[in-house]
């Protein structure tokens, strides 16, 4: 697996707490653990945008398997530990993780769209 220099920035943000005005928050933890079959790049994260009530709403993590989505091309594949959710009661769905810098690229877009549908309402 190659160097990913993202790496260094998702662990700096670890128990970051991040405002997003109108009482929605971030928060953002990663630390290093033995890379694995499930987690190659040795990184557990998760990345998660609450509403003021304090309850998830959207969340990025590696902190168990999903299952691919139902299709015939995707019988037998194996389990992914990344994914993402979107809503509160969601099991998720699998994120391909890139490196570190893409996964926040991805992470913030998705909080700035989720905070836009959210003004919209």
């Amino acid at each position: 697996m190659r160097e990913d220099s993202g790496i260094d920035t998702l662990l700096d943000l670890h128990d970051q707490v991040i405002e997003q005005g109108q009482g929605y928050w971030l928060k953002i933890e990663a630390w290093r653990v033995e890379p694995t079959n499930q987690i190659p790049h040795g990184i557990r994260y998760a990345l998660t945008l609450h509403e003021p009530s304090g309850q998830r709403i959207l969340g990025y993590d590696n902190a168990h398997a999903v299952k691919p989505p139902r299709t015939f091309k995707y019988a037998g594949r194996i389990l992914t530990f990344d994914h993402k959710h979107r809503h509160r009661s969601d099991k998720g769905v699998p994120y391909e993780f890139q490196d570190a810098h893409q996964l926040l690229t991805d992470f913030f877009a998705d909080v700035d769209r989720v905070l836009l549908e959210v003004q919209q309402r």
